[in-house]
């Protein structure tokens, strides 16, 4: 049986059952920490179960499509991490030239593999993921215009979303717990304050090219002082423009991302740029080895609120090219001016033809405790997620 909104959208627009389409996954993972927590109430093993059903639907020849996706996790330790978003629930238009979003959605920005630098649309979801890859649903009315000069992409973002953070008894946690219900803002409209960003792109042979501005809430809260034994976020207004620059050349994939960022308490730029070479083929298989090299630098230096403010990342990917689109990294990324680093690995394979098994660990390690690692590492993890998708 179709769901109740699924069948309303059918009858409003006269389309046949046919025409919806609906996909999703179940996914069922385990976190568990080799080392005690460092902090009171803090737990050594995190069960969760989460869903991400999307359904799409079609009209008018495909020109108009309307997509929902929510998602929601319950998790057995933290329950901040228990939470639910709707990633996507909008209306697509498509036509040669141009397209037109209105809803909710995710955007991405950047090309580096270490930090995602310019990545501004979506505040993090940052329960959910370590390196912040997860995103929330942010409103927004986004144009997309195609000319032969590039692409230029235009959005009004009506509504904020505050960044999730975990819980008394989470893991990978700031040294006070964040109370997020006590948010402030700079702005007097507070999260009901209307942002603006626009990106312009374009191919030039083997080079990609993005130039982006921003205006609106900062999507990173600065943490404050809350009741003596909690912190707040306080959300600042901002501005930032930044590029994010991408080579083919043979082999060799050069990146680089950089901006400049101006706020109420600082102004300052930062980037990270660096090259993935490809051993194509490795001793005469099908696997293809990737060695990555990034350099991250930030003009705050130690007062950088994020790890990569000087740091060296290195690692190195394996795609195994089989059916099941197997795939291992590792990384390291160094701090250069302080005794401290983290390091990953991240696996992942399917098998049969609805299975996917993702394997990830991380390891930390800092000896300062004005680090922004320092608070991590008691956390080195080791998380096994089982995905099914339908």
């Amino acid at each position: 049986m179709k769901p109740y909104f699924a069948a309303a959208l059918l009858s409003a627009f006269h389309l046949p059952a046919t025409a919806v389409e609906i996909q999703g996954s179940i996914s069922l993972q385990q976190r568990s920490f080799v080392e005690s927590a460092q902090f009171s109430h803090q737990g050594d093993n995190q069960t969760s179960i989460a869903i991400e059903p999307e359904l799409y639907l079609p009209w008018n020849d495909g020109q108009d499509a309307f997509i929902f996706t929510p998602f929601a996790r319950l998790d057995s330790l933290d329950d901040e991490r228990s939470h639910w978003d709707i990633q996507e629930a909008k209306w697509v238009h498509l036509r040669d030239d141009w397209e037109f979003e209105l809803g909710l959605g995710i955007v991405f920005w950047g090309v580096t593999e270490s930090q995602h630098l310019v990545d501004v649309i979506n505040q993090t979801d940052q329960v959910e993921t370590v390196n912040g890859d997860r995103k929330l649903g942010q409103p927004m009315a986004h144009l997309s215009l195609i000319r032969d000069w590039g692409v230029v992409n235009a959005f009004i973002l009506p509504g904020f979303r505050e960044r999730t953070f975990a819980g008394e008894k989470g893991r990978l946690r700031t040294p006070l717990v964040v109370n997020p219900d006590q948010a402030q803002y700079e702005s007097s409209a507070k999260a009901k304050h209307i942002d603006f960003a626009l990106r312009w792109s374009r191919t030039f042979g083997d080079w990609d090219v993005g130039v982006a501005g921003f205006k609106g809430t900062d999507r990173e809260p600065i943490l404050q002082p809350y009741n003596q034994n909690k912190l707040v976020p306080y959300y600042q207004q901002m501005w930032q423009i930044s590029t994010d620059i991408q080579a083919t050349l043979g082999e060799w994939l050069w990146k680089i991302e950089a901006l400049h960022k101006e706020g109420q308490f600082e102004h300052y730029q930062a980037g990270v740029a660096g090259f993935e070479y490809t051993l194509i083929g490795l001793a005469d298989t099908n696997i293809d080895l990737g060695l990555l090299s990034e350099y991250n630098w930030d003009q705050r230096g130690l007062n950088a609120s994020t790890p990569y403010q000087n740091d060296l990342f290195l690692g190195t990917r394996l795609v195994f090219n089989d059916v099941d689109g197997s795939e291992i990294l590792l990384g390291v990324a160094r701090d250069l001016e302080q005794m401290s680093y983290s390091g990953r690995i991240e696996a992942s394979t399917r098998f049969g033809q609805h299975w996917r098994l993702n394997l990830e660990a991380w390891l930390f390690y800092s000896s300062e405790s004005n680090d922004p690692l320092y608070s991590l590492k008691d956390d080195d993890m080791l998380s096994i997620n089982l995905e099914y998708f339908f």
